[in-house]
């Protein structure tokens, strides 16, 4: 690809430098473990609430306005997914004990692997980078206090904190200002094609770098057609030697 000089790159948190969904799955296996202590529910039942309740996160759309926290909506999540599987009220405070169950699991198997943060490293020493994750900003903000990542980025932008987030051009805007860079000097690294992906197409970021995390890359019936797309994170390096 012809082009100008790499000089920033912006990469997406989740699943792209720290496994999320893995965690994910780990928080849910110990709140399973938790309803079938509490209420000696069969596997079945259990994995039914758990369904509902990654359903609810998947499609939950929050409101700082509304007077509520996101902890108490996510509770919430868990009591209504209780009761729409057993039919039934659940206990009064085991919503709020499977939620923060699965809250503190799941922050607890978030990481930087080593291998990452040497890439960051490496990186940082030749390049600009940014954090740049849609989200909750308190929730996000979370997973990079836990993760302790902000010493590898020279700015990190949280989604949640603006009025609008990716795939929106205003927000990658944003971080070109922030680094001083134009946008065809950036490349955008993710795992969402529909967000990272397209979101760094809209911006006209010189390269944008597909993250499938080993997954099957199903991008030929996409819409969106990323510029490179690699199997891990850190495979960059060779995606940006190609860009020089």
């Amino acid at each position: 690809m012809d082009g100008q000089p790499v000089e920033a790159i912006l990469f997406d948190l989740d699943n792209t430098l720290i496994e999320t969904n893995k965690a994910g799955g780990v928080a849910i296996q110990k709140t399973s473990e938790l309803l079938r202590t509490v209420l000696s529910l069969d596997d079945a039942t259990i994995s039914s609430i758990c369904d509902k309740y990654k359903q609810k996160l998947l499609h939950e759309i929050f409101d700082p306005l509304s007077g509520s926290s996101l902890d108490d909506t996510r509770v919430r999540h868990w009591e209504e997914s209780i009761e729409e599987t057993l039919g039934t009220l659940s206990p009064r405070s085991l919503g709020a004990q499977c939620y923060y169950l699965w809250k503190k699991s799941r922050l607890e198997a978030l990481s930087l692997s080593p291998e990452v943060r040497n890439l960051l490293r490496q990186l940082h020493s030749r390049y600009k980078l940014l954090l740049l994750t849609n989200g909750e900003a308190h929730t996000q903000q979370e997973k990079v206090d836990t993760v302790k990542c902000q010493e590898f980025f020279d700015a990190i932008v949280i989604g949640g904190e603006h009025s609008e987030q990716k795939p929106a051009v205003s927000i990658f805007t944003l971080c070109f200002n922030r680094l001083g860079v134009e946008a065809q000097r950036c490349v955008m690294v993710g795992d969402s094609l529909d967000t990272d992906i397209q979101g760094g197409l809209n911006a006209g970021v010189r390269a944008t770098v597909w993250v499938t995390s080993g997954e099957s890359a199903a991008v030929s019936d996409s819409y969106v057609k990323p510029h490179f797309t690699i199997a891990s994170v850190l495979d960059l390096p060779h995606v940006l030697d190609q860009l020089k």
